[in-house]
């Protein structure tokens, strides 16, 4: 498997001939590379890097690679140990640092890593950092510490830090939550919500059973929090006895919900319910990725706000929410994004809230569904040749329907067609020769069609 290499950083599999995978060599050499643009772009360094990593297998020596590699650089380093994604970004913050790697390939399968690189607010490198730090890495243009000036290591925990945050929430209802005496089960896929989750649940009163809560990194499924993944919790769930059932992908920054009775609330449904609630105590914009559901945009319009769509991406989603000062936003693959707590995807916070909105409406999971718009997305691809001008295909695809009067194209990543009651989202892959195509209606049949017929404007133009 070839090392993929993007703005945010590098991920791959584990094993094999070096060049070709995840290995040690490269490890170095990238986290050398954003060390050098720390380095060179904080204005007044600490000089202290955070690192944090979820539970996989080999995130151990990642983990010793990356921080010798960051003390040879001079720096002194924070690791936070296994924890998750929203943890370790919070703790940029909190510790003071110049910035912070998160070793995790999030839904990615056991055999994956990646690093995964932050600024210190805590967030995601914008696109233009990121390339710097491709080149810096391309050119090996690092100067490591001399012996007199290695960094140092430290050890610290912020879990505690991180879940007294998420409760000092103004919208997080403690006592609310408490009074409902909620029974849920948890699928943490031995990972690190398996460590963090239970001190959440219990501060918040709720009583729990757990799924696969061992963080060993040896996933029980696949970790990617989709319905055909779920089948255990989703059984357990329909034997009865439990209001919810709850989630997380390996690094805890996806969120799922089952209902009570064993059915999918919907993953993109996640951002939908907590912005209702969010919205419905504090008006304002919302802001997701041009992929996620319509049901966003309708929400966000019945409490008189304004939704504004961004590229697919947390960076662009971010930056989108800081552009109009969003109180809430997020991505519909269960990323909620929550301001007043910080500009990254929080599974914690989305609990949280999701929690505080089910005790406030006294309703059932699948009861409380139901109260929002329905849409499905289907998900296909078009397969072409490695010589296809993707580009000039997309630029033909909006020529096509930018004069039509019904629908509205919107081109900042790939081309967005909307249409009244649907849409189809065209994207080019960064790394393989294929256009993604993600269409939503009000039914399964009308968005597969509506996706399909796009397909097949698109094969016309080869």
């Amino acid at each position: 498997m070839t090392l993929i290499k993007s703005i945010s950083g590098i991920r791959g599999t584990i094993g094999g001939p070096a060049g070709d995978t995840l290995n040690p060599l490269d490890i170095v050499k990238f986290t050398s590379a954003y060390a050098t643009f720390i380095r060179k772009s904080t204005k007044n360094p600490t000089n202290k890097i955070v690192v944090g990593r979820d539970a996989r297998i080999s995130g151990e020596m990642v983990k010793n690679v990356v921080c010798g590699t960051l003390m040879g650089m001079g720096y002194d380093v924070i690791n936070i140990g296994l924890a998750s994604t929203p943890t370790t970004e919070l703790a940029v913050t909190m510790a003071g640092a110049d910035g912070g790697i998160i070793i995790t390939a999030s839904h990615n399968p056991r055999h994956w890593n990646a690093l995964k690189l932050l600024n210190a607010r805590g967030e995601f490198l914008t696109k233009d950092d990121g390339n710097e730090v491709l080149a810096i890495a391309e050119a090996e243009a690092f100067e490591y510490a001399d012996v007199d000036h290695m960094g140092k290591y430290t050890e610290e925990n912020f879990d505690d830090r991180h879940i007294e945050a998420v409760l000092n929430l103004k919208l997080a209802d403690l006592e609310a939550i408490k009074n409902a005496g909620f029974r849920v089960v948890v699928d943490s896929i031995n990972s690190v919500g398996g460590i963090i989750l239970p001190k959440l649940l219990d501060k918040l009163g709720v009583e729990y059973k757990f799924l696969n809560g061992e963080p060993n990194g040896d996933f029980a499924h696949n970790p990617e929090p989709l319905e055909k993944n779920l089948t255990g919790i989703m059984d357990e769930l329909a034997k009865g006895g439990y209001d919810l059932g709850i989630v997380v992908d390996p690094d805890v920054d996806r969120l799922a919900f089952i209902c009570e009775d064993g059915k999918m609330f919907g993953e993109e449904y996640t951002l939908v319910s907590v912005a209702d609630y969010v919205l419905e105590h504090t008006p304002g914009a919302t802001v997701s990725n041009l992929s996620s559901t319509r049901a966003l945009r309708d929400v966000t319009e019945k409490h008189g706000g304004v939704y504004s769509a961004a590229a697919v991406g947390e960076v662009n989603v971010t930056t989108k929410m800081r552009e109009v000062g969003a109180v809430i936003g997020g991505e519909g693959n269960g990323g909620v994004i929550y301001p007043e707590s910080h500009y990254g995807r929080d599974a914690l916070v989305g609990i949280a809230l999701f929690l505080s909105s089910l005790a406030h409406k006294g309703m059932k999971v699948s009861e409380l569904r139901k109260t929002f718009p329905e849409y499905f997305i289907a998900k296909n691809r078009i397969d072409l040749t490695p010589s296809t001008d993707v580009d000039a295909i997309l630029v033909k695809v909006k020529e096509m329907f930018a004069a039509q009067a019904d629908a509205k194209v919107n081109d900042i990543d790939g081309i967005k067609i909307d249409f009244p009651g649907k849409w189809v989202h065209l994207r080019k892959s960064n790394t393989e020769p294929i256009i993604r195509v993600y269409s939503e209606a009000h039914t399964m049949e009308e968005a597969d069609e509506i996706g399909k017929k796009l397909m097949g404007v698109v094969y016309s133009f080869q």
